[in-house]
């Protein structure tokens, strides 16, 4: 297995410096990752280090506490893509989830991947070490209804990261046909090789070169 094109090497650190988002962006042609993931205002940048790479440019929407309107999610989506995403990853809206209105939560997912309009991949932050397993699983067939290519587990600005028993069940329940992101504290071969073997076909870490390296 290529173990780079599962990873997602991301920088969302609020302090990031545009000469760390652009050695991120070196690493990434060097090792061949999936992707690099990025806060929004840094798109433009990875988009014109990364052009002609095959490398992915990736952004986070509604990032990190999902709390945004569906209205401000749309157009972050659409702003992110001008600027040359083609992947994003937006946090639901945990608080709605818990109080069981699907239909804000389903709305406001549909609002990015309308959006998107197919030009760029959606995954889905479900934000799991805030979540019950039935509201895991309630999120998880909410985001396929919903029209997203992904589920993904974290922030990792939370309370928690990825834990493999969340992607197996995750995986569960989206099927075989849907991805399956693991992120937060994914930080050595080990816990990256556990959610992949759990269902997992995304990773984003920071530590990636180093789980690369390991892999040796």
């Amino acid at each position: 297995m290529n173990l780079a094109k599962y990873i997602d090497h991301t920088i969302l650190k609020p302090e990031a410096t545009t000469e760390e988002v652009k050695k991120f962006c070196r690493e990434a042609k060097e090792f061949g990752f999936d992707s690099v993931c990025v806060n929004a205002c840094n798109v433009a940048i990875v988009s014109k280090e990364l052009k002609g790479s095959g490398v992915s440019t990736c952004v986070v929407i509604g990032f990190p506490l999902g709390t945004t309107t569906k209205e401000v999610k749309a157009f972050e989506t659409k702003q992110a893509i001008e600027n040359g995403a083609n992947e994003v990853d937006t946090v639901i809206n945990v608080g709605a989830l818990k109080e069981k209105n699907y239909e804000l939560v389903k709305e406001d997912i549909k609002a990015v991947v309308d959006a998107a309009n197919k030009k760029a991949v959606v995954k889905v932050i479900i934000e799991a070490c805030l979540l019950t397993d039935e509201e895991k699983i309630k999120i998880c067939e909410i985001s396929k209804e919903a029209g997203a290519d992904f589920v993904k587990t974290s922030t990792g600005f939370s309370t928690g990261g990825a834990v493999k028993e969340d992607v197996a069940l995750m995986r569960k329940v989206v099927g075989p046909d849907m991805g399956v992101k693991a992120s937060g504290g994914v930080k050595d071969l080990k816990s990256a090789m556990d959610m992949i073997n759990a269902g997992a076909n995304r990773i984003g870490a920071s530590a990636s070169v180093s789980i690369l390296e390991d892999n040796k």
